[in-house]
């Protein structure tokens, strides 16, 4: 429903505030604020923290959807074992799958930085900044299917008995927000889940608010272009009266009062979020840093420089969902070869972030992250691919207080399961808390007690990466 171009025909004393904002909302304000103005949800300060001295202001969460094989990226196996089955060299645990022989790995890797860290053929660019980059090589979760396993991996829980908060909204919900005009939770791209986005029992207020490159940075944020901005504003003028009006007359309970900063929020972002998303003030060299001078470079290009723009002003968590909805994204089932496409588009642009960040002098209080739900097998399935693996994959980390340039943790011979430093995806989450300033261990609702835990399970920050 649209907005009323006729504000001045409706008459508090037989307009209901309920009915108001139905008809308010419908228009300019939109539905796309899912994150700060969905029913019942509330605007909230920061609740929880900082606990500490953080080391870092804004997280950059690179989420590549489908399952990144490690073995084939950033954690080198050589091919030794090829063509023999996982058992006979005594890594199986009989079961039925295991009974595949180990496929070959056709990347080459190279040796980058003072660090020396290997890096495939497939991240050149990402090759030349590893020494800025702490590589985890022991992640592991308990869920091998994408669903499940994005449930865990976003949430630190497995299934769905309760309806748990993503990350992000654990940091929006414990930090709060930093720019009044901006959300403290955003997300870029499109997700494997919408578990990626919800903020759970925390509310509708910390979920993600969805952000794009282009004329239009947040869907249905803006008014009809029929709509005139004197109208809006006589609409806007008409709603401060109202409240005005009911304090005076009410005690406003605390849903009312977080529908009326949601959508002050909404106002104030018609006008923010378009300053975030126009790129023309770049300079040329910094678009071309980040690949967007290129086609296979350009889609993901924008949205990393986007997230810098966010991170520049403030926004706590900026999540950006590569090859997400559904559409097989880095799932390489079948060929192995699928992951080409996928980190063509990808490698120059993140290593564009972080050398952007870097000459900035951001990189020290932005922490970047990439990941991916699980890994793959050494093993295919009758085919040039690989399957998940949830029992041994790849992260890395940079910036934000992480020391660079090293390797932390290691898989088996062949790259199956983690066997040294092992790190449950829970440890990624720590982590990116401690830098953050947020002790993991308070971050639960007491009304709700441990089932709320947001890190239940692990071995908590991985301070061997800490600088």
């Amino acid at each position: 429903m649209s907005a009323d171009p006729h504000p001045q025909s409706m008459s508090t004393g037989h307009l209901s505030r309920r009915h108001f904002f139905h008809r308010a909302g419908g228009g300019f304000l939109g539905a796309a604020l899912g994150g700060i103005w969905a029913e019942g949800g509330e605007i909230k300060d920061a609740l929880l923290g900082p606990h500490f001295k953080p080391r870092a202001k804004s997280v950059i969460f690179l989420f590549m959807c489908g399952g990144v094989s490690h073995i084939d990226t950033f954690d080198p196996k050589g091919n030794r074992h090829a063509g023999q089955f996982i058992d006979a060299i005594g890594f199986g645990d009989n079961q039925a799958q295991m009974q595949r022989p180990v496929i070959p790995c056709h990347r080459t890797f190279t040796r980058y930085g003072q660090s020396g860290i290997p890096v495939s053929d497939w991240f050149p660019h990402i090759g030349g900044v590893i020494d800025e980059i702490a590589v985890v090589r022991s992640m592991w979760c308990h869920e091998g299917n994408h669903f499940p396993a994005v449930i865990e991996t976003c949430t630190g829980h497995r299934g769905r008995a309760f309806d748990h908060p993503s990350f992000g909204s654990w940091v929006s919900h414990a930090l709060g927000s930093v720019n009044k005009n901006l959300p403290s939770f955003v997300n870029i791209g499109r997700p494997s889940s919408p578990v990626q986005l919800t903020g759970g029992y925390l509310g509708a207020s910390v979920s993600a608010t969805p952000f794009q490159a282009g004329q239009t940075p947040i869907p249905n944020l803006h008014p009809p272009q029929s709509t005139l901005a004197s109208e809006r504003d006589r609409q806007m003028h008409l709603l401060e009266i109202m409240n005005a009006d009911f304090r005076q007359r009410h005690a406003m309970d605390s849903n009312i009062q977080a529908r009326i900063k949601a959508y002050q929020l909404a106002a104030s972002m018609q006008l923010s979020a378009p300053e975030v998303v126009d790129f023309t003030k770049e300079p040329a060299h910094i678009q071309a840093l980040y690949g967007i001078d290129q086609t296979p470079t350009k889609a993901f290009g924008e949205q990393l420089l986007l997230a810098r723009r966010l991170a520049e002003r403030g926004v706590r968590f900026i999540q950006i969902c590569h090859a997400g909805g559904g559409n097989g994204g880095w799932d390489a089932h079948g060929d192995m070869k699928q992951h080409e496409p996928h980190c063509r588009a990808t490698d120059k642009p993140i290593a564009g972030l972080i050398t952007d960040l870097k000459q900035r002098g951001m990189l020290d209080e932005t922490l970047v992250v990439w990941t991916s739900e699980f890994g793959r097998t050494p093993w295919s399935q009758n085919t040039t691919g690989r399957d998940h693996n949830p029992r041994g994959y790849t992260s890395w980390m940079a910036g934000g207080g992480i020391q660079g340039g090293l390797i932390h943790g290691a898989t088996d011979e062949v790259g199956y399961q983690a066997v040294e430093d092992r790190h449950y995806y829970s440890d990624l989450h720590a982590t990116l808390l401690h830098q953050l300033g947020i002790d993991h261990t308070k971050m639960f609702l007491p009304e709700l007690g441990p089932v709320s835990l947001l890190v239940e399970e692990g071995n908590g920050p991985i301070h061997a990466i800490m600088a």
